[in-house]
């Protein structure tokens, strides 16, 4: 076979990977939001639920959800970002350094439901924090760790070489050569892993089945050490544990989540993209 034509050959192969993806895709959030319609209403989301959670609304659940991920970037992105600088600007290629990297890699790679077991023991148990949105946060905080120290450190180290060299030529520090220099070139990429980190938080359910989510709790949480419920733990609910639950119902919840994970991938797009423009490379 000639060269040509084991380039259309392979062409040929990767769009068809492509197109059966978002196929597949399409197939699978088109199920869910013509199945879901029917149960969206002003009631079911601002409502709590009722007689037995095969009536009501979802609302504990959402504004649940909303302090979680919230919780996990206050946690997670300070933390995750400094970690990131450190390892792209300040740290030198050590036996130090190469071990903080494969604890990340390692990190990445644990189940979740190890996470949940690790905060149960650790935040829930030992801290004394009990089941409660503080415990919920910081297991999430410290899954979602890996892939935004990652995604940072790659976007830094993307930032070309000149830029540190003419900063710091011209009298700056070398923070002050990050921090206005450094991080404004490298924020598109440090929100794509914060967005990615922060939607595999979103819709886990193993971390807060053991920190925070609680079966059926039909009122707002008032404090970070109360329980709350949240939109995967109680769409696994309905879905599993409640005999005769409307099946328009469990699709509604399922719709409201993806439109939740959704929104944040557009929001990310939209701030990315105006990162971009003001980009000088």
């Amino acid at each position: 076979m000639s060269r040509q034509a084991s380039q259309r050959v392979a062409f040929a192969l990767i769009s068809l990977a492509a197109a059966l993806v978002i196929v597949a895709i399409l197939f699978i959030a088109g199920t869910i939001a013509v199945q879901g319609m029917g149960a969206l209403s002003w009631e079911f989301l601002t409502g709590v639920p009722g007689d037995g959670m095969k009536a009501g609304g979802i609302m504990p659940a959402i504004i649940g959800t909303l302090l979680l991920t919230l919780g996990t970037a206050v946690t997670a992105v300070p933390l995750g970002v400094g970690a990131a600088i450190y390892l792209s600007e300040y740290s030198q290629d050590s036996g130090f350094t190469r071990a903080i990297r494969i604890a990340i890699i390692n990190l990445a790679g644990i189940p979740s439901v190890v996470y949940g077991l690790f905060g149960l023991g650790l935040f829930v148990l030992f801290m004394r924090f009990g089941t409660s949105i503080l415990a919920g946060s910081l297991t999430l905080g410290i899954m979602t760790l890996p892939v935004i120290i990652s995604t940072a450190e790659e976007a830094l180290r993307a930032v070309p070489q000149s830029f540190r060299v003419v900063s710091t030529s011209l009298g700056a520090t070398r923070w002050q050569t990050i921090r206005q220099v450094v991080l404004p070139q490298a924020l598109p990429g440090i929100l794509t892993g914060v967005i990615l980190g922060l939607e595999r938080a979103a819709g886990e359910t193993a971390p807060i089945l053991f920190t925070v989510a609680a079966f059926f709790l039909p009122r707002l949480p008032s404090s970070i050490f109360d329980q709350t419920m949240a939109l995967p733990y109680h769409l696994f609910v309905i879905s599993t544990q409640v005999p005769g639950m409307p099946i328009r119902i469990q699709y509604g919840t399922a719709l409201v989540l993806l439109c939740f994970v959704l929104s944040m991938n557009v929001a990310a797009t939209l701030v990315r993209s105006r990162f971009r423009r003001r980009r000088q490379w």
